[in-house]
């Protein structure tokens, strides 16, 4: 009499229950499973389109009013362009030049950019690194007033108080020390430095804050550049990076 033969179990089954990274659960409701994937899918792309302008307020500090600027912050936490930004904490700085401090990262990252570029006959200089909100205060209105300039016209060569890259210490202005008279200025950008910058900035994780025509309205700013290289950095410049990328 031949023997009867058990049915095969499947290649899972022969995997002890003891041996599975999860118990094995019985599956029901397949078709519910796929109604709630497709509301969830409608309901993420629904909240994109119309929650998607705010997200990048969020990932910057809330946007204040400035007193003395009668405009008030944009939906995307920008004002007169320039996006919101904290102060970095003392115990982030550390002094590169003489009056000058950046955030601890920014400045060994600067330190290595400094060499690099002076084993190719560059002198890079630093000339400036991190502001307080209260000496920005002190730049954007003191020369408003002595400029006879509307906050408008100010704000686009300086950012307001609250809104200055400079002050997270991650930003700087360099310029060339072959060439001090172009320091600050458009005509930097003639200069040996800027050209070598244009080469070799990214690689030490810099990049150009205020190009030509960039989206924040901002001018031309060939000696203002950021660095980017610590997940610190690319949170506080990703609403800047987001704009630049969908404008």
């Amino acid at each position: 009499m031949a023997r009867a033969v058990a049915p095969r179990r499947t290649s899972r089954d022969d995997i002890p229950v003891a041996r599975r990274a999860r118990p094995e659960r019985r599956r029901s409701g397949g078709g519910s499973g796929v109604w709630i994937a497709c509301v969830l899918v409608f309901g993420g792309s629904l909240g994109t389109v119309l929650f998607g302008p705010s997200l990048l307020a969020r990932l910057s500090p809330p946007s204040v009013v400035v007193e003395g600027i009668e405009e008030t912050p944009s939906t995307d936490g920008r004002l007169l362009g320039h996006f919101p930004y904290p102060e970095a904490s003392v115990t982030e700085l550390v002094s590169v030049e003489p009056g000058i401090e950046l955030h601890t990262d920014a400045a060994s990252a600067f330190r290595a950019l400094q060499q690099a570029a002076a084993a190719d006959g560059v002198d890079l200089r630093l000339l400036s690194g991190y502001r307080s909100h209260a000496l920005q205060k002190g730049i954007f209105f003191d020369v408003k007033s002595e400029r006879n300039q509307t906050a408008s016209e100010r704000a686009k060569v300086s950012a307001p108080p609250g809104y200055s890259e400079h002050s997270t210490g991650f930003a700087m202005d360099l310029g060339d020390g072959d060439a001090p008279g172009t320091n600050l200025s458009q005509s930097f950008e003639t200069t040996r430095a800027f050209r070598w910058l244009q080469d070799h900035a990214a690689s030490y994780h810099f990049v150009l804050s205020f190009p030509p025509s960039n989206p924040q309205g901002v001018s031309y700013e060939p000696w203002h550049w950021r660095f980017e290289g610590s997940a610190e950095a690319l949170r506080r410049f990703e609403p800047a990076r987001q704009l630049a990328q969908t404008l």
